[in-house]
């Protein structure tokens, strides 16, 4: 028996009844002023799910309006499944990165799945075609279910025939208790079929299809997703939802052919609260009056406000005009879909929900979305780093040395044996695959193409969390614009503790202000994105663990930089101003300190600028990130296949330096002469089979 049915049986007048739901004393007193009247069981369950901090973000709605969302190819911004810009030619790109963080700790294969499944049919949602998925994983160094989430995130994407072309993974002790996976997802759709979610037209029929019904992940939004980890997790487990992703791909292609034949008037996918959520959003414009004894379920016995809020996958809901209804069911009866007519839009503003012709809940819609309670955070500043520089490392090597060291380490060796482990040239658009900054996918017909990354920031923000959220966007930025596409567009997702402690609110705030100031910089909005809060275990917060996700246009995926040749000039463009703070190196050999390095955001700006513009003449374009400028330049020849002979200065910060905006390039001579508008050194000439001192074989070995 899970959480919620226990709850079920509880009589609705005592005590603690709607605290069990996740609710407090106020949110019950507002829920029975609004509705004139006490909720009865049915009513209070919807109301603590769409009123939980997963589907209401009520403690960080008011901070995300200081993000910038607004801008020329915006066609979408927040406020549905996904974000959609325009790309010119009548194309369009749809985006979003969400977290499936808590059902993942708990059971990391199906919470990692499921992950992949919702995000995307966030994207079928608004009538795009999928196209890629990238990851981003945060596991403590060993952790066992590293490896089930990656076997889950395969099995779903692997069989669904979406690609996976990117994402980084990262292992520090502050995800021990609670592990992070967030997944975006991005598709292609017409410029003018943006589909939304708004139900429209009384009389139109609400119709239900996909899988059936069960009991699975019941109470994932309230129970799971929004409240704190403890020693109970076992009993969380039946919360955690199940996927199918052969279903998912049916799914798929049903949806995207009901848009492109134009048989429906709006769509939304069943996450996060089942029905009550897709519904309620549906219904705040008109109303909609749903028949839960119609619900195709695999189950017996479920009781009305089970089916309600069954998390169950691969579900869509589909507003249909009664005309359109059998092309409908013949299009779902075709790819072998189960599919309903479960309800019909009204003009009531309500959403009614009826068993056997009985009411069993009757809530004004907007209640449901627009009067979730909005709280404003009490930040209160914990100390931060006080030193300007941290103190170097006592015990660390020589630097060839610690370079081969770092090159092994677990956050910077390799990742071909995850990505291997998915299929990322499915759909045969993949030009760029993943090992080096972002991928690249061709845009068919013709050569313009979309270079997507997927980034986050852990330990800086621990240090700093204005500099941790600033630095997720240019991380992105750059690793976008190194492949030689203009940055278009972000989402982000937001990983924090508790925000009803001060110092978890500090940080939130911090982050937030650090990604909308680096945003404003860029002139890049965020169209999109998803906030987790509470991945607190037993009062162990997480670092403040923002991730961004860009988007980038190429004109010719032709121009992409392959890597650096025989006789290329190398050359490291922007400002020096890097710090041992927050570092890898720092964190490998000594204690993690110290204020990281000054971001200067015009600067930053104006390097993401030249690198984009540079990049098409160049043969290698590399930011320079985890492990500094020495990690850069082995990573830079490894992906070449060839050595340079460079020079560094003799100095910890100059070798293994992080935090400020860097990048190697690699271009003919004459070229080298025409990059400008940022401070460009040339560091060395390609050639030869070692770099820094050590040879390539010896590199590979450690990096593999």
């Amino acid at each position: 028996m899970n959480h919620l049915s226990r709850v079920a049986e509880t009589p609705l007048h005592s005590a603690g009844l709607h605290r069990a739901l996740g609710l407090t004393d106020g949110e019950l007193e507002r829920i029975v002023s609004l509705l004139g009247r006490e909720p009865n069981h049915f009513e209070l369950a919807v109301f603590s799910l769409l009123w939980s901090e997963h589907c209401g973000y009520k403690h960080s709605a008011l901070l995300l309006k200081r993000l910038p969302s607004e801008g020329k190819r915006v066609l979408q911004g927040p406020g549905e499944n996904a974000g959609v810009l325009d790309l010119g030619g009548g194309e369009a790109v749809c985006f979003k990165v969400e977290s499936h963080n808590h059902p993942s700790a708990v059971e990391p294969f199906q919470g990692a799945a499921t992950g992949v499944g919702g995000i995307l049919r966030d994207i079928i949602a608004m009538g795009a075609r999928p196209i890629a998925l990238l990851d981003g994983l945060r596991f403590a160094p060993g952790d066992p279910r590293f490896d089930r989430a990656v076997a889950g995130i395969g099995a779903y994407g692997n069989s669904v025939g979406v690609p996976t072309v990117g994402g980084e993974a990262v292992f520090d002790e502050a995800y021990s208790d609670n592990v992070l996976v967030n997944a975006m997802c991005v598709g292609l759709l017409p410029a003018d079929r943006v589909t939304r979610a708004g139900a429209t037209g009384p009389g139109n029929l609400v119709v239900l299809y996909g899988a059936t019904t069960g009991r699975d992940g019941i109470g994932g939004a309230s129970v799971l997703a929004s409240q704190e980890l403890g020693e109970d997790d076992a009993d969380k487990r039946p919360t955690v939802q199940v996927g199918d992703p052969f279903l998912g791909k049916k799914l798929i292609e049903v949806s995207v052919e009901l848009v492109e034949s134009g048989l429906v008037e709006s769509l939304q996918d069943c996450g996060a609260a089942g029905l009550a959520s897709s519904l309620s959003e549906m219904a705040r414009e008109c109303g909609i009056d749903l028949h839960l004894d119609r619900v195709p379920l695999r189950e017996e016995g479920m009781e009305p406000w089970e089916v309600m809020i069954s998390e169950s996958q691969e579900r869509m809901v589909a507003v249909v005009r009664p005309q359109l209804l059998e092309a409908v069911q013949a299009l779902c009866e075709r790819w072998e879909l189960h599919h309903a007519v479960v309800g019909e839009v009204t003009d009531t503003g309500l959403l009614r929900a009826l068993w056997e012709d009985e009411v069993a809940g009757e809530i004004p819609a907007r209640l449901l979305t627009d009067e979730c309670p909005r709280y404003r955070v009490e930040p209160q500043p914990r100390e931060a780093a006080r030193d300007t520089v941290a103190r170097a490392p006592l015990d660390a090597p020589p630097h060839a040395e610690a370079l081969v060291e770092l090159l092994g380490s677990e956050n910077i060796r390799s990742r071909a044996h995850v990505y291997r482990r998915y299929d990322h040239l499915v759909g045969s658009r993949t030009v760029r695959r993943p090992g080096l900054d972002a991928a690249v996918l061709r845009l068919r017909p013709g050569y313009r193409g979309l270079a997507v990354s997927l980034d986050g920031t852990g330990r800086m923000g621990r240090l700093d969390p204005w500099t941790g959220g600033a630095l997720a966007v240019l991380e992105a930025a750059r690793n976008v614009a190194c492949t030689g596409a203009e940055p278009i567009g972000l989402t982000d997702g937001l990983n924090f503790g508790n925000p009803e402690k001060g110092a978890i609110a500090w940080e939130l705030v911090e982050a937030i202000e650090g990604m909308a100031q680096a945003c404003e910089a860029l002139g890049v909005p965020i169209v999109s994105g998803n906030v987790s809060l509470y991945n607190e275990t037993d009062g162990r917060a997480i670092d403040p663990t923002p991730y961004v996700g860009c988007v980038g246009l190429l004109e010719d995926v032709r121009a992409v930089p392959k890597g650096w040749r025989e006789g290329d000039v190398v050359m490291l463009a922007g400002a020096s101003n890097v710090a041992l703070a927050g570092s890898e190196y720092q964190a490998r050999y000594g204690t993690v300190a110290g204020r990281p390095a000054r971001l200067e955001l015009a600067a930053e700006a104006a390097l993401v600028e030249v690198l984009w513009r540079a990049a098409p003449r160049c043969s290698l374009v590399h930011d320079v990130s985890l492990g500094g400028l020495a990690v850069a330049l082995a990573k830079a020849a490894l992906w070449s296949g060839a050595g340079a002979d460079v020079t560094l200065p003799d100095d910890q910060r100059a070798w293994f330096g992080e935090g400020g905006g860097q990048a190697v390039l690699a271009c003919a001579p004459e070229v080298a002469d025409t990059i400008g508008g940022v401070p460009v050194r040339r560091l060395g000439v390609v050639g030869g089979d070692s770099i820094l001192g050590v040879s390539l074989a010896q590199l590979a070995e450690a990096h593999n």
